[in-house]
């Protein structure tokens, strides 16, 4: 079964410094039937102004993966990183008992582009890790490209939850697969573009739940770039 949620109906905030979109519940924006699903509890469609950013906050147990688009983003923390994302590049953080950090646009005329994912953790009070990789665009062309995963296979980032997280760039009329086995779910997040999973159409933006399918065929109907969640 193929649950749709749409790019519009998402949850909508725009600070002028960001524009957010929230595909579940998050900050004042509340929606009982989208919470969550499975270990994903967030996924936010994020664009910070040039010059601005979010100034340090903490969080407690939750994974956290950061993709960004296009632009640059600028991360400190209390574990002593200071580091810049740039587009194509992934950050994973381990918050477990404690972290403090800031994302900052570090350009003074370009907008940053990026998606946010928590996930809840296998355990709490897990031990705090920054972790920050790319990942070669050529792997991804026409095939999942594994990019987290919960041991860290082929040079993933390491989450600490039953999940793997895949990219994956499709040119039009090409096709992926993926197979689900028996108790396992999966979420398609379409970062841009138009492809149609198992037949249903998705465009930019738009996110779709996966549940009792055993095989998914994603198929392009334009230049398109995929976020594939498999989890438990």
């Amino acid at each position: 079964m193929l649950t749709i949620r749409r790019a519009h109906d998402r949850g909508h905030a725009n600070h002028g410094w960001l524009e957010t979109y929230h595909t579940f519940s998050f900050a004042n924006y509340f929606d009982p039937d989208h919470v969550g699903f499975r270990s994903l509890r967030v996924i936010n469609e994020d664009r910070v102004a040039p010059g601005e950013g979010f100034g340090t906050h903490a969080h407690y147990d939750i994974e956290i993966v950061t993709y960004v688009l296009g632009g640059a983003l600028e991360h400190k923390d209390s574990m002593g990183n200071t580091q810049v994302l740039h587009a194509g590049e992934f950050q994973r953080i381990t918050a477990g008992s404690g972290i403090t950090h800031s994302e900052y646009n570090p350009s003074g005329d370009q907008p940053v582009h990026f998606y946010q994912i928590w996930l809840h953790p296998r355990a709490k009070n897990l031990t705090p890790v920054y972790e920050q990789k790319g990942f070669a665009s050529d792997a991804r062309q026409n095939r999942l490209q594994l990019v987290a995963s919960a041991d860290g296979r082929d040079n993933s980032l390491l989450v600490n939850q039953d999940a793997n997280i895949y990219l994956v760039d499709l040119q039009p009329a090409k096709s992926c697969h993926h197979t689900l086995p028996t108790g396992r779910y999966a979420w398609l997040q379409v970062l841009a573009g138009q492809v149609t999973l198992n037949g249903e159409t998705l465009g930019t933006s738009d996110g779709a739940s996966v549940t009792d399918e055993s095989e998914l065929t994603i198929t392009a109907s334009q230049d398109a770039k995929l976020m594939l969640f498999d989890l438990a």
